[in-house]
């Protein structure tokens, strides 16, 4: 398989990766990529696409695999970068899994959920259906590129999503709002209801992927060789602090205890008032904070930078989403006085690399 990494790399990125989690790592992590590599092979026919829910069910799961070798094999990976891949069905693809029509958006380039029918939330119930059409097709999917890559590529868990925003696929956002006042022991039933089928398709797949992955990975490609999840809730973009710690808050501390490296998903400034409720939840690991379409950019918010270190949690941010590129981890360090704890993130162009060179260097990890 050409792809450009060796067992040797994977060994240290596990040894590295495991120092950084544990608080004991004195720089920082950058997980980084660029296209510029001899792939050794002809491109595939099948074109690459972000969205794995894309393809047309009628593509076999093995040319999918097949495609994502070939861009694999395109890059090289610097500094604690590492091969990995995930079936993107979209965020919050256990809906699909439950029964919501799945929707590809090709204008926009997402992937959106809608209930079959309408039904109050007293009324909602869900199982576990193992001859679901998207839960078979993401099982596919995901053992095809395990038996491809044979453990040389961190194959990441698909985005099962947050229970909440699962919830608002079955029962639309403005209506779940008025339940949450209305009835709001249903929509406490259906949340715990929907956290044990959650961890059933967290263990589903876990089996599938563990007896050859390196590790973990979500969609944030955060290695970890215990279970690790990027949770998420953006429904709570909606709520303030009381109902987020009523509603919310409750499940999120049963998944944090039960997962060994949870991180959050803090995405928009709207959520930004249930950070110091976040912080407060012992489990969690760290924080990945998102500010926003038209909202200042991440290096303008040191304040919220500083609380989420002040709290002992870890960081993670795509250099991608800066200006400042790659030189973003010298804005923070400068900010808060190292850059320890922090992830970056990044695929650059061929041009960048002698300046991601110097980077790694200064930060030692060349």
């Amino acid at each position: 398989m050409p792809i450009h990494f060796t067992a040797q790399r994977w060994q240290t990125i596990k040894d590295t990766y495991r120092a950084w989690w544990a608080g004991k790592l004195s720089r920082p992590l950058f997980n980084i990529s660029v296209r510029d590599a001899d792939p050794g092979q002809a491109e595939p026919a099948l074109p690459a696409r972000h969205f794995t829910s894309f393809y047309d069910l009628s593509v076999p799961a093995e040319a999918i695999a097949e495609r994502w070798e070939y861009d694999l094999s395109c890059q090289r990976f610097l500094g604690d970068g590492f091969p990995s891949i995930w079936p993107n069905f979209g965020p919050g693809v256990a809906a699909a899994f439950l029964g919501a029509e799945l929707r590809n958006d090709f204008d926009s380039v997402t992937t959106w959920y809608y209930p079959r029918e309408t039904r109050e939330v007293s009324d909602w119930r869900w199982t576990f259906d193992p001859e679901n059409v998207w839960l078979r097709r993401v099982e596919d999917i995901t053992r095809a590129a395990r038996a491809r890559f044979n453990g040389m590529v961190q194959v990441g868990m698909t985005d099962i999503g947050g229970n909440l925003d699962m919830l608002s696929s079955f029962r639309p956002s403005e209506a779940l709002l008025y339940d949450l006042i209305d009835d709001p022991e249903s929509v406490k039933a259906r949340t715990w209801e929907l956290h044990d089928l959650w961890w059933r398709y967290f263990r589903h797949f876990e089996q599938i992927l563990y007896p050859t992955n390196p590790g973990y990975t979500a969609w944030a490609s955060i290695f970890s060789e215990v279970p690790y999840y990027m949770l998420q809730c953006d429904f709570c973009y909606m709520i303030g602090p009381d109902m987020f710690d009523e509603f919310v808050k409750p499940e999120l501390v049963a998944t944090c205890r039960k997962l060994a490296h949870p991180f959050y998903h803090l995405d928009g400034i709207g959520q930004l008032p249930h950070l110091d409720s976040l912080l407060a939840i012992p489990e969690l690991k760290g924080i990945q904070w998102i500010p926003g379409t038209g909202a200042p950019e991440t290096h303008l918010w040191p304040e919220v930078y500083r609380k989420i270190r002040d709290a002992g949690k870890l960081i993670q941010l795509f250099a991608n989403q800066s200006s400042y590129g790659l030189d973003i981890i010298d804005v923070l360090a400068d900010q808060l006085g190292s850059a320890e704890g922090i992830i970056v993130i990044a695929d650059i162009q061929p041009h960048e690399v002698n300046h991601a060179a110097e980077i790694l260097a200064k930060y030692g990890a060349s």
